[in-house]
C-alpha cells in the first residue's frame, strides 16, 4: 500500500487545484480551488478557451459576474470527475463586507444550481476567516449553503468558525510554517521543527482536538502544505487538501504511515471551551502576530490574482 492509499484509511483526500484534467490520476474525494489556482490554470493553453468562452458568452454581464461564471465552469468540470464536493471562493476583495459576501455566495450557488448541481451536497462556498467573513458564513449556513472558511491561521479564528456552525475550515499549515521559519531566520532548526513539531502541524492538531473534545461538527481540513512530512504528521485529520505534486509524492512512497490524529483520543485533552464577541475576536487575532500578518497577506494575494484574472478577461474581450 502506498502512503496515499494509507492516508485514505483515516482522512478524506482533497485535491488543491484548478487543473481538473489531473484529477483522474489522483482520484480525490473532493477538490478545492481559489483565484490563484484558476488564474494559473487559464494561463495554460488547454484551459484558456474556458476563459475566452466565458467572456464571449456573457459579454453583456458585469465583469465580477463573468468571473463567477468562469469559477462555476471550472467547478462543474471538477464535479464531473470527483464524487464529492468542490469549494469555490468568493472574491477576496469582499473579505470585510458581510452583506456583499452573502450576496456573492448566493449568486455562485444559483449559478451552480442552474447547471443542475445539488449545491447542498456538492458545493462549499469559500470565505476568508475575517470577522465579517465568519458572520457571512453563519448567515449562509442558516440558508442551507455550506461554507469553507479559508485563510485560517489562528485558534481564535477556528473557535469563532466552530461557534458559527460553518461546515469546514481550512487552516493553512504551510503558510504558518513559512512565517515561523522566516521569523527565526538563521536560528531556524529544520529538523527540530519538522513533523509533529512543525508549527503549522501543531496549530491544526490543537484545533482538531478542541473540536473533537467539545463535539463541534465543523470539519477540519489541513491546507497549504510545503512537504509530505506535514501531511504525514496530520494523517487522521478529517480532510487534507493537497497539491497534485505532493499527491504524486505520497503515491510514490510505500513507507509505513502512522495514524497521527485520532478523533477518539481527542476528548481526553483538557481544553476549556471558548467564545468570542466581535471585540474579543479582534483582540485575540491582533495578539497573534503570525495570524494577523498571514491573513492580511493572503487576502492581498488573492485580491491581486482576482485583478489579474479580470485583466485577462478584458484582454480576451477586445
Amino acid at each position: 500500500m502506498n502512503q496515499l492509499d494509507a492516508l485514505r484509511q483515516w482522512t478524506t483526500v482533497v485535491a488543491d487545484t484548478g487543473d481538473f484534467k489531473q484529477l483522474a490520476i489522483s482520484k480525490p474525494q473532493d477538490a478545492t480551488t481559489n483565484p490563484s489556482l484558476i488564474l494559473k490554470a487559464v494561463q495554460k493553453p488547454e484551459y484558456r478557451p474556458l476563459l475566452d468562452e466565458a467572456v464571449s458568452k456573457h459579454a453583456d454581464k458585469p465583469l465580477d459576474e463573468v468571473i463567477d461564471r468562469l469559477l462555476v465552469r471550472f467547478g462543474t468540470e471538477i464535479l464531473s470527475i470527483i464524487p464529492g464536493r468542490v469549494s469555490t471562493e468568493v472574491d477576496a476583495r469582499l473579505s470585510f463586507d458581510t452583506a456583499a459576501t452573502i450576496a456573492r455566495g448566493e449568486r455562485i450557488v444559483a449559478l451552480y444550481r442552474a447547471e443542475g448541481i445539488d449545491t447542498e451536497k456538492r458545493l462549499l462556498i469559500k470565505v476568508a476567516s475575517t470577522w465579517e467573513g465568519i458572520e457571512a458564513a453563519r448567515a449562509l449556513e442558516q440558508k442551507g449553503i455550506r461554507t469553507n472558511l479559508t485563510l485560517l491561521f489562528s485558534f481564535a479564528q477556528a473557535v469563532a468558525c466552530g461557534a458559527a456552525g460553518v461546515q469546514l475550515i481550512s487552516p493553512f499549515v504551510g503558510r504558518i510554517y513559512d512565517w515561523y521559519k522566516k521569523s527565526a531566520g538563521a536560528q531556524w532548526d529544520e529538523a527540530a521543527n519538522a513533523g509533529a513539531n512543525d508549527p503549522g502541524v501543531k496549530s491544526v492538531r490543537q484545533i482538531f482536538e478542541y473540536y473533537k473534545q467539545h463535539g463541534i461538527k465543523t470539519e477540519v481540513m489541513g491546507a497549504s502544505f510545503r512537504n509530505v512530512g506535514q501531511i504525514q504528521a496530520l494523517a487522521g485529520c478529517d480532510l487534507l487538501t493537497i497539491s497534485p505534486e505532493l499527491l504524486a509524492e505520497l503515491a510514490a512512497s510505500t513507507e509505513p504511515l502512522a495514524h497521527a490524529l485520532d478523533a477518539a483520543a481527542a476528548p481526553t485533552a483538557d481544553m476549556q471551551k471558548l467564545s468570542y464577541d466581535e471585540a474579543g475576536f479582534r483582540f485575540a487575532l491582533n495578539e497573534d502576530a503570525m495570524a494577523t500578518e498571514k491573513l492580511a497577506e493572503g487576502i492581498r494575494a488573492f485580491a491581486a490574482d482576482a485583478v489579474k484574472l479580470e485583466k485577462l478577461m478584458q484582454e480576451s474581450g477586445k
